[in-house]
């Protein structure tokens, strides 16, 4: 994405895919999300950017909480 001042900040989300994914040793299909972040570092660092991504897949994994 591109950030436009004032932003600092931007999070795209891409399309829920089925997905080969491994499970307790078994490769099987399940629903994957990308999720991408674009920061300006000039104000943030590359540490909050993961937090805030491991924020947002927490999150997701528990989706009745939303």
């Amino acid at each position: 994405g591109v950030i436009y001042p004032p932003q600092v900040a931007i999070v795209g989300f891409g399309r829920l895919a089925l997905r080969p994914w491994v499970v307790g040793g078994t490769v099987m299909a399940r629903p994957v999300l990308n999720v991408s972040l674009a920061a300006d570092h000039r104000v943030t660092d590359g540490h909050l950017g993961g937090q805030l991504l491991a924020a947002i897949g927490q999150a997701l994994l528990q989706p009745q909480n939303l």
